[in-house]
């Protein structure tokens, strides 16, 4: 990691390379995030109304949860998990297939910081991104509610909207963003360094595009209660 993050020696090749893995890792994510998240929030607005009925409770909940539950957990800890398994597997796999075709030996003959030139641009590339997504999630998931209530007729949507206004907190938006940071620096270094540093051929190569899943996706899950309780 020290490596990665030293100065980069050309700055105009940095910034190239920094603007096609915000387009590869980032904005070719956004049509399955939008598509998980508009069918996510569609089920939870489901399953809140038909499942937590009482004469007691207000007909707006179903819309108080939703909103909750897309921007506290689903939008950045859900969603990255996802992205650990598209976007991980893809920095893995083809770092390690440049590291067995000796790619990154020839970068280092020709005096490059391999690391450096690399890894940096795919980690500022998905940090600078992932706020975007964590958005877009939101976003696409209360837009999944609505559709329910209009199409599904099981709220209406004036108690929808009801619920989905109700005792806001802006601080929960931010939230999301922060830990959508952290996460995506997860996914980004830990997958860079298992591809990196592959021994062997493709079938080395395979099994390092697994570990980068499984390990980014552990952290995650670890960093989530902490950054949830400092958050908090």
């Amino acid at each position: 990691m020290g490596r990665s993050f030293s100065r980069p020696e050309r700055m105009r090749m940095f910034m190239k390379r920094y603007v096609k893995e915000m387009s590869q890792l980032g904005v070719d994510s956004i049509g399955i995030v939008l598509l998980i998240s508009f069918f996510i929030g569609a089920v939870i607005c489901i399953q809140i109304k038909l499942n937590v009925q009482s004469p007691w409770m207000p007909h707006w909940v179903s819309g108080y949860v939703t909103r909750e539950i897309m921007l506290l957990e689903f939008s950045s800890s859900i969603m990255c998990l996802i992205l650990s398994g598209k976007v991980g597997s893809n920095i893995a796999s083809e770092l390690g297939t440049m590291r067995v075709t000796q790619q990154i030996d020839a970068l280092e003959i020709m005096g490059i910081n391999s690391a450096s030139y690399l890894i940096l641009p795919k980690i500022m590339g998905l940090i600078t991104i992932m706020p975007f997504l964590v958005i877009f999630s939101a976003a696409t998931g209360i837009i999944g509610a609505y559709a329910t209530a209009y199409l599904a007729h099981i709220i209406t949507p004036v108690d929808l909207t009801a619920g989905l206004q109700h005792d806001f907190n802006p601080w929960f938006m931010w939230m999301s963003i922060i830990k959508g940071f952290f996460f995506a620096f997860i996914i980004s270094s830990v997958s860079s360094y298992m591809g990196y540093t592959v021994k062997g051929g493709s079938v080395e190569v395979g099994k390092a595009s697994t570990d980068a899943v499984v390990c980014s996706s552990v952290l995650i899950l670890f960093s989530d209660v902490f950054l949830t309780q400092m958050l908090s």
